[in-house]
C-alpha cells in the first residue's frame, strides 16, 4: 500500500551519473523505456553519452545529456540546478558513477586513495545532499546507491575501491534514517560480476574460475541490475528503505 503522498507524486524524473557506458547507460536506457525523464550525466566521454542520449531520444524518451566533474562539490550542486531547471523536478538519483585504480595498499598511491574516495563516496553525498532539498518539498523521492558485492566480502588490490563502495551502504542506511519519514527512501545496490569489456577479456580459464564461485552458473548483465534499481525507483517499493540488494546470482549471501 503506498501513502497518498506517493499515489499522487511518483517519480518521474531521473538522474543517473555515469550513464555514459556500462550499467549506467542501460539505467538510463530502462527508465527512459519506462516513462522517466532521464538525465544522462558523463564526465569526460561527451561522444558516448551523445550516443546514449540519441538512443533514448529515438526511443520516445524526453532526455538530456550534462557535464560534470562529480568529485568537485560545486560541480555537483550545479548539476542537480541544471537537471531541475530542464526538467522541472529531480524525483531520481542514482549514484552509479565511479572510477577504480587497483593496487595492492602499500603500492597505492594517495592521489589513487583520494581521487576514487571522491569519485565513487564523496560525489554521492553531495549530489543527495543537494537533490534532497527538493525531494523533501514535494514530499517524495527516490536516491539508489550503486555499490558492488566486494564491499560485502573485500578484495586484494582494492582497498579504495571497496572502502568507497561500503561506504555508500553505510551513507545510504544514514539517509534511509533520517529521511524516509518525509517520504524519500534511500538503498543501494550490489552488483556482483556483470558482462562487461573487462569480463570479455578474461581468459577462460579465470573466467571459469569466477563462475565456479557463482551458484547462478552465469556473469549478470547490466539489464539484470537496471531492473532491481527501476524496482526500487518505483511507488511499489516505497516501504524498501535502508537496504542493499545483493545482484550476483548468489555469489554473496548473508
Amino acid at each position: 500500500m503506498t501513502t497518498g503522498r506517493e499515489a499522487h507524486a511518483s517519480p518521474r524524473v531521473v538522474l543517473v551519473t555515469g550513464s555514459s557506458r556500462g550499467i549506467g547507460a542501460a539505467l538510463a536506457r530502462r527508465f527512459g523505456a519506462d516513462g522517466y525523464r532521464v538525465a544522462v550525466h558523463y564526465s569526460t566521454s561527451a561522444n558516448a553519452a551523445g550516443e546514449v542520449l540519441a538512443g533514448l531520444r529515438a526511443a520516445g524518451a524526453d532526455a538530456d545529456a550534462f557535464g560534470a566533474d562529480i568529485s568537485d562539490p560545486g560541480a555537483c550542486q550545479e548539476l542537480v540546478k541544471a537537471v531541475t531547471e530542464r526538467f522541472g523536478s529531480l524525483d531520481v538519483l542514482v549514484n552509479n558513477a565511479g572510477i577504480t585504480r587497483d593496487t595492492l595498499v602499500l603500492r597505492m598511491k594517495d592521489d589513487d586513495w583520494r581521487s576514487v574516495i571522491d569519485t565513487n563516496l564523496s560525489a554521492a553525498f553531495y549530489l543527495s545532499r543537494a537533490a534532497l532539498r527538493g525531494m523533501l518539498k514535494s514530499g517524495t523521492g527516490r536516491i539508489i546507491n550503486i555499490s558492488s558485492v566486494v564491499a560485502l566480502m573485500g578484495n586484494a588490490g582494492q582497498a579504495n575501491y571497496i572502502a568507497s563502495k561500503a561506504g555508500l551502504i553505510g551513507l545510504s542506511k544514514a539517509l534511509a534514517s533520517e529521511y524516509a519519514g518525509k517520504g524519500v527512501t534511500v538503498n543501494a545496490v550490489a552488483p556482483g560480476f556483470i558482462e562487461s569489456d573487462m569480463t570479455e577479456a578474461l581468459t577462460p580459464e579465470l573466467r571459469q574460475r569466477y563462475l565456479d564461485r557463482i551458484p547462478a552458473g552465469r556473469f549478470g548483465t547490466a539489464d539484470d541490475v537496471a531492473a532491481v534499481v527501476a524496482f526500487l525507483a518505483s511507488i511499489e517499493a516505497g516501504y524498501v528503505n535502508g537496504q542493499t540488494l545483493a545482484v550476483d546470482g548468489g555469489m554473496v549471501m548473508p
